[in-house]
């Protein structure tokens, strides 16, 4: 970080030596095993957008007027693209061994693509094109008990922002990037518990218990001031276990702190753009000239 940073004085500290090469089980090839990893997540990601696209044209057709939002589509869409950004190179390959890279990922997979699918109502796509029962089922599982419990934002902010103390302060990152499993795992939980915080922040989706506004604000202000503390920790080099170089990970510190104040910002913004505030209830008009026939 430049000279302006709040950390910029920080000393770098209680950080594993500098390790130059790739992580065991990582090293460059033109294997079986690389190619699957590479094509594999680019099929699923492709899967997933033909079938939005084809419940948004069923959706269109089972309703002509109320149609289906070409907004929300091309948000999903991005969504998508960004994920591919992610989990293909460059970035993918940079990632095994550099850890600027690595955060870049984590920025795209667990905030910046869980946003633009959020904001694409794939649960309000679902609800409108499956039959009736089918969406009756879904809706009561919407509004179960752990649906609810999982939708606090306490729970989302916890799963989504409170397991980065655990990741990098702890031998967690080095042991989950030593194997291919471990890789996939915590790119499931970025993009899971992303996904989960931008629906019961900013979703246009239905949600069991959302809060009020000013409530969804609060948990925001509490994500940017977590994400400040963490990458400012990092680029201290306070308390972190990552087996990388100091300036990796002095520049990853950047990374998120800039990029994580952009992405929570953005999340705000989505949340005014899908607020609707509830409408007040009239009270009855008790005036005689009502309904008599009197001007």
């Amino acid at each position: 970080m430049n000279r302006h940073h709040p950390a910029a004085h920080h000393p770098a500290a209680h950080h594993h030596p500098a390790h130059d090469h790739p992580v065991p089980g990582r090293e460059a090839g033109g294997g079986l095993a690389e190619t699957a990893e590479l094509v594999l997540p680019a099929l699923a990601l492709l899967a997933c957008a033909a079938a939005y696209l084809w419940l948004a044209r069923r959706a269109r057709r089972r309703n002509p007027v109320q149609g289906w939002s070409r907004r929300r589509a091309a948000s999903f869409l991005t969504g998508l693209a960004l994920l591919l950004t992610a989990l293909l190179p460059p970035t993918a390959t940079a990632a095994h061994h550099d850890f600027r890279a690595h955060m870049v990922q984590h920025l795209l997979i667990g905030m910046y693509a869980p946003l633009a699918l959020v904001l694409g109502a794939p649960v309000t796509l679902l609800l409108r094109t499956l039959p009736a029962t089918r969406a009756r089922r879904l809706t009561a599982v919407l509004h179960s008990r752990p649906a609810r419990l999982l939708a606090h934002p306490a729970v989302a902010l916890t799963l989504s922002v409170g397991t980065l103390a655990a990741l990098y302060f702890t031998p967690l990152y080095n042991t989950a990037t030593a194997s291919p499993a471990g890789h996939w795992l915590l790119h499931a939980h970025f993009l899971l518990a992303g996904c989960l915080f931008a629906y019961v922040i900013a979703g246009p989706d239905p949600a069991p218990s959302r809060p009020g506004v000013r409530t969804r604000l609060v948990y925001i202000g509490i994500a940017i001031a977590a994400h400040a503390v963490i990458a400012q920790l990092m680029y201290g080099g306070f308390w972190t276990d990552i087996d990388a170089p100091v300036h990796e990970i002095r520049t990853g510190g950047e990374i998120m702190y800039y990029g994580g104040d952009i992405a929570e910002l953005l999340l705000a913004g989505a949340l005014f753009a899908t607020w609707r505030p509830s409408p007040r209830r009239t009270p009855p008009d008790r005036s005689p000239a009502r309904g008599t026939g009197y001007a």
